[in-house]
């Protein structure tokens, strides 16, 4: 029986809850998750800037249990890297859902062979929220818990 390969993408900076409900809802799916870290110089491009180096955000992604291997990301085609590493799923978060950009995605994945699954978005908290807590400029709210930043 051939083996189910996934693969999903994202810059991880600041790793927290989000990314690791992600990673271990997408493994749940398939045999082999492959993850993309994006490159330093493609957050550039995208008009952002991480905190933690590519090479760090790399190892941490790769030190989660539920992660097979860890490729760069050095592109924004999705497609292309899933049709490199034969990979049937491409798992993302909800909150690209019916975007024009992700419906394009889904006909051209549909055409490969490939299936776009969603994910809920984890409310609440990201990497850009915590960036803002860390510069001073907000509080980080979990629904479950007190703010990060609460005494």
């Amino acid at each position: 029986m051939k083996k189910v390969i996934g693969y999903t993408a994202g810059v991880f900076d600041l790793f927290h809850i989000g990314h690791l409900t992600l990673l271990k809802n997408a493994k749940g799916l398939c045999d082999k998750l492959v993850v993309g870290v994006t490159v330093d110089k493609l957050v550039k491009y995208k008009g952002k800037s991480a905190i933690i180096p590519y090479e760090d955000r790399a190892e941490i992604v790769r030190s989660i249990k539920y992660v097979d291997a860890v490729v760069p990301q050095q592109d924004m085609d999705k497609i292309a890297m899933c049709k490199k590493l034969g990979a049937t799923l491409l798992f993302v978060g909800d909150d690209w859902y019916g975007t024009e950009k992700w419906q394009k995605y889904e006909e051209e994945c549909a055409k490969e062979g490939i299936k776009i699954i969603y994910f809920p978005y984890t409310e609440g908290i990201s990497s850009t929220k915590l960036t803002e807590v860390i510069k001073g400029e907000k509080k980080v709210h979990n629904p479950q818990k007190k703010h990060l930043n609460d005494k």
